[in-house]
């Protein structure tokens, strides 16, 4: 997530509202995070219950994904 001072919201206003358009942006204050800046289209979809975020059961995912999610499983603790 990218960050900007508290000192950047008079400075950079423009800089951090184009970032905000894109993505969620920290704001910080003595150079840790204490809020979020984010386009009102990201807010609503967060709490309006909209997410594009779905939860799925995976015996109901697709042959093809489901053997793509054991070979990383597989290699994941083949790895270790």
């Amino acid at each position: 997530m990218k960050q900007f001072s508290a000192g950047d919201l008079s400075r950079n206003t423009g800089d951090l509202f184009e970032a905000a358009a894109i993505a969620p942006v920290a704001i910080t204050k003595h150079r840790k995070p204490r809020f979020v800046v984010m386009s009102m289209e990201r807010f609503e979809a967060l709490t309006s219950g909209r997410s594009s975020q779905v939860a799925l059961d995976v015996a109901d995912m697709p042959e093809d994904l489901g053997a793509i999610l054991d070979e990383g499983i597989e290699a994941h603790f083949r790895d270790r």
